[in-house]
């Protein structure tokens, strides 16, 4: 799994695992959790790509609860039993 480090807005930054990646309506989207190990229960988070600013790009977690229902929905189809996404 690709790695990506999270800054959060105290500075602090969180290691997370890209699981899928998919595109609705031209956005990027990003199924991510905290653990590496397939094994281990982790929490997983949909994020958003918001913009890119010289070749970084930003990326916010999807709060729209139309929009997450939405995109939960593409990517259990994608994963299938890899994730159990709640929505």
């Amino acid at each position: 799994m690709e790695q990506i480090i999270l800054s959060g807005a105290d500075g602090e930054d969180l290691p997370v695992y890209v699981i899928e990646e998919t595109q609705l309506s031209g956005v990027k989207y990003l199924l991510v959790c905290d653990s590496q190990d397939e094994n281990e229960d982790a929490d997983a988070f949909i994020l958003k790509e918001v913009s890119e600013d010289n070749g970084e790009v930003i990326y916010d977690v999807v709060e729209d609860d139309v929009e997450f229902d939405a995109v939960a929905k593409l990517f259990e189809e994608l994963v299938g039993d890899e994730a159990d996404i709640d929505y």
